[in-house]
């Protein structure tokens, strides 16, 4: 799946944004307090709505009124548009409210598909407060003079999504495979401090959020998948000085213990020995050298604890991750990193009046014209020439 746009309105920070001509790998820059957690929280609420429902999402973001914009009463609102596998134009609809007792509900939830360029939409689901239609005849989809076929449904719960309930039966492939991809979105929130400990020995086949099983995966793609792990680790010894070999080991308590080689000394350190920037970027190799690429990857800040001159690299994994499969959505407040992007690739966030909108970076007239003289992004940043992001 590839996101072309998305658009957010009434969701804390943003009242109306926009996100358009998105690319396979996207970098999101601006000042403190503009909004870029905000921008990568929707992408959580949105999987957190799926995977537990509406209600529960809002409640941990400290409930309807807190996240709902400033002045505004609502719905939120949060179009996705994306180009599935087969190539069609899909358009994901979720508004939420809140009902008369306050409690969050969805106001409607629409999933429809374009045929052709011309053709009119099918909406697949088209759901308000837990009730409402679903296409039953999709095996009829794009065929020559074909109608949608339609039929009534009713969830358990208003605050439940369409996606979820219908997405569980093999009669609704389409809402099924949409559903799939929005489990496999991973939003990292990646703590140096849960990948260091020892961790019961198990199975994991993918780092999880926090990165607390970091040594089960490590142990996973040694075992499962050789070839990557070696890829993995020639990578580190180019980048790492030092590291000649990592290891998941098993102690005698059956508990995993990474242990990481330095070729300088005989006997290997174990992770809580060694500096952060090392267990990160073992981290993010092992993430982004994953097998099955997650259909979205959004990282924040990946810059912290690693040296300035690992970023430009780094950003090339992160795009050679994008050309494998996956969608990479960044934030940085790195100028080394920035420097290694591409400027079709940059979003900035201008925030006004308390409010934040979006600009991308290859609009400006300004900006194209210095980098054909040459010039890098990160260095345009810090000259304070991305118009309005360092008010």
């Amino acid at each position: 799946m590839h996101i072309e746009s998305l658009e957010i309105e009434n969701y804390r920070l943003f009242r109306r944004a926009v996100l358009a001509d998105l690319p396979r790998m996207v970098v999101v820059v601006g000042a403190n307090g503009s909004g870029k957690s905000t921008l990568f929280d929707v992408f959580s609420f949105l999987k957190e709505s799926l995977t537990q429902n509406v209600a529960v999402a809002v409640a941990q973001r400290g409930g309807f009124r807190e996240l709902v914009s400033r002045g505004e009463k609502g719905p939120i609102r949060i179009v996705v548009k994306f180009r599935e596998s087969s190539g069609r134009l899909a358009t994901y609809t979720l508004e939420v409210g809140a009902d008369e007792r306050g409690r969050p509900v969805v106001e409607r939830e629409e999933l429809r598909f374009r045929r052709g360029q011309h053709g009119r939409p099918w909406k697949f689901v088209d759901f308000s407060r837990g009730k409402g239609t679903a296409i039953t005849n999709e095996h009829a989809y794009g065929s020559e003079g074909a109608e949608e076929e339609r039929q009534e449904y009713q969830l358990d719960d208003p605050s439940i999504l369409a996606i979820k309930g219908l997405g569980q039966f093999k009669d609704f492939r389409v809402v099924s495979e949409f559903r799939s991809l929005l489990e496999n979105w991973h939003i990292s929130d990646f703590h140096i401090s849960d990948a260091r400990p020892s961790i019961e020995a198990g199975y994991a086949e993918h780092l999880s959020v926090h990165g607390e099983n970091l040594a089960q995966v490590a142990q996973f793609l040694y075992e499962r998948h050789p070839e990557v792990f070696a890829k993995i680790l020639e990578v580190m010894r180019r980048r790492v000085p030092g590291v000649e070999q990592v290891e998941a080991k098993l102690t005698e308590d059956g508990r995993l213990v990474l242990r990481f080689r330095d070729g300088a000394f005989q006997d290997p350190f174990i992770a809580r020995y060694v500096s952060d920037g090392t267990i990160k970027m073992f981290a993010y190799l092992v993430l982004l050298y994953d097998p099955k690429p997650h259909s979205l990857l959004a990282v924040e800040e990946p810059e912290n604890q690693l040296y300035p001159q690992l970023l430009h690299e780094l950003a090339e994994e992160f795009r050679a991750y994008a050309k494998r499969g996956g969608q990479v959505f960044i934030s940085t407040h790195s100028p080394d990193f920035l420097n290694a992007v591409e400027l079709d690739e940059i979003y900035w966030l201008v925030k006004k009046d308390g409010f934040s909108t979006v600009r991308r970076a290859r609009d400006s007239e300004l900006l194209r014209n210095l980098i054909a003289e040459g010039d890098l992004p990160g260095n345009l940043w810090m000259q304070r020439l991305f118009e309005g992001a360092n008010l």
